[in-house]
């Protein structure tokens, strides 16, 4: 039996201001959709933060609704949790409604304890899908109000959900948390003080697969579970992290897993280089991948961000760290006690790469003369 696990779609996310829609329009629509086409999935496995924010906008949840349409379309039963990112009571409208439609979401701790099962060529499996929590739900839930923190709220949880095992049954736990050990990203969300969050990698061991939503980078936590990641780069620190989703293969015993890399429309890439060959580079073979330009020039560069962008529509951002260096600290040292018109002169040939003329000067200091009028 195959199933594929995929989480942090996060529709509707925004990267330095810019709409990812498009980007994940192309991944659904170009990328996964075909792929479920060609594998025939019996499950489609969604781990939480479909959307960025709780209340999305329509043309995200149109996106989603799209891409839902057709997972069911192909025969896939698709089941989807809540994450931390999704309104829970939003996602839960309809939700018996479209169950019957073979699309199944989990909101609440109760739909945990109430497993999907599989059954297909003789192979069982039962899936127990746990949303996002907090540590007062769960104490409320487990009516328990010594745990403390949502890593052994977390324990407590899934050790009520043992015995409902079925004994010739696969298990597979869908949940959205953070587990001990695991690699962040600047793109998430911090659910957790200290240790306090964290879900101890034993905890999954029971199951014969965990499939883990919060964390982007692709990675996995303990003998039994396992991130799919982000389909997307959603931050500049994950420039190097490969993107895709997971293929899962049960056959009655044991799950095999396979991690499918899936190209991006747009990369998020940081690059560094002298100002004139990241122009002459931009000139010669435009590109619209999603960038951070970082400076390597020892002076500074006039409108570099305003001169690039016309080769790098999708510039992200311009930086120069030796602006940030000792060096301008020096350069002060040097004009310090100099008058105002050596400034403004040193400023328009360092800064500007220009002469000052006669003009400029009798400009500067009539502008100057007059802002020391008024003071």
């Amino acid at each position: 039996m195959k199933l594929f696990h995929t989480s942090d779609w996060h529709l509707g996310r925004m990267l330095y201001g810019r709409s990812l829609l498009e980007d994940q329009r192309w991944f659904l629509q170009q990328v996964f959709l075909p792929a479920v086409e060609r594998e025939r999935p019996a499950c489609v496995l969604i781990a939480g933060d479909v959307y960025d924010r709780q209340i999305a906008p329509v043309e995200a949840i149109q996106l989603f609704d799209e891409t839902l349409l057709g997972l069911l379309e192909l025969g896939a039963t698709v089941c989807v949790i809540s994450g931390n990112h999704d309104g829970a009571g939003r996602m839960a409208l309809l939700k018996s409604a479209l169950r019957r439609s073979g699309a199944i979401f989990a909101t609440t701790l109760e739909d945990a304890f109430s497993p999907v099962e599989l059954e297909e060529n003789g192979e069982r499996l039962q899936l127990f899908l746990l949303p996002y929590f907090d540590a007062a739900q769960a104490r409320d839930f487990l009516g328990d109000d010594s745990l403390r923190g949502e890593g052994p709220c977390a324990q407590a949880l899934l050790e009520r959900l043992l015995p409902l095992f079925q004994p010739r049954a696969g298990h597979v736990l869908v949940s959205h948390c953070f587990a001990a050990g695991s690699q962040v990203s600047d793109s998430e969300t911090t659910l957790f003080v200290g240790g306090s969050g964290q879900v101890p990698t034993s905890a999954f061991d029971p199951f014969d697969y965990a499939a883990l939503g919060h964390l982007h980078g692709p990675q996995k936590a303990g003998a039994k579970g396992r991130y799919s990641g982000s389909p997307l780069k959603y931050s500049i620190d994950e420039e190097h992290q490969q993107k895709g989703y997971v293929s899962l293969s049960w056959d009655g015993k044991e799950m095999g897993q396979e991690f499918v890399p899936c190209p991006p429309l747009r990369d998020v890439r940081r690059v560094q280089g002298l100002f004139a060959d990241l122009l002459a580079a931009g000139e010669q073979h435009p590109c619209e991948d999603y960038m951070e330009l970082v400076l390597t020039d020892n002076a500074p560069v006039l409108l570099a961000a305003e001169r690039l962008r016309p080769f790098y529509p999708n510039l992200l951002a311009v930086s120069n760290p030796w602006v940030a260096t000792g060096t301008t600290g020096e350069r002060a040292s040097q004009l310090k006690g100099k008058d105002e018109a050596t400034v403004f002169s040193t400023f328009l040939k360092e800064v500007c790469q220009t002469e000052p003329t006669p003009g400029d000067l009798e400009l500067f200091r009539e502008i100057l003369g007059d802002i020391q009028g008024e003071g």
